[in-house]
């Protein structure tokens, strides 16, 4: 992904957690992944959340950047089907924050 498919992943992203009730506090991403901060509700299951994200921007992005993405590598899948999630309730929020936005976004 490049800094303008990121730039319309953060903004998909950001209206699928306001659907859930949560807040998407930080984002950014490389070429292969992305980095989320979000704050939601404990009613929201993570599973549902992050199964949401994946396939709201999957749709998103594959529609208006056809053909920029390499499908071979992924198996035809836009997104891997594994996610990693982490609780920060005992880090400092901007801490988190700062590690996000310090990531090395492309071009």
């Amino acid at each position: 992904m490049n800094d303008e498919m990121l730039t319309r992943c953060e903004e998909v992203m950001r209206k699928v957690c306001e659907d859930f009730g949560a807040e998407l506090k930080e984002f950014n991403g490389e070429t292969d992944h992305v980095h989320l901060l979000v704050h939601y509700p404990p009613k929201v299951a993570l599973a549902s959340l992050v199964n949401s994200l994946k396939g709201v921007s999957s749709r998103r992005l594959r529609a208006e950047f056809t053909g920029r993405g390499n499908r071979a590598i992924m198996h035809g899948r836009f997104w891997s089907p594994s996610y990693f999630a982490g609780s920060c309730g005992g880090a400092p929020l901007q801490a988190v924050k700062d590690y996000i936005a310090q990531q090395k976004r492309p071009d």
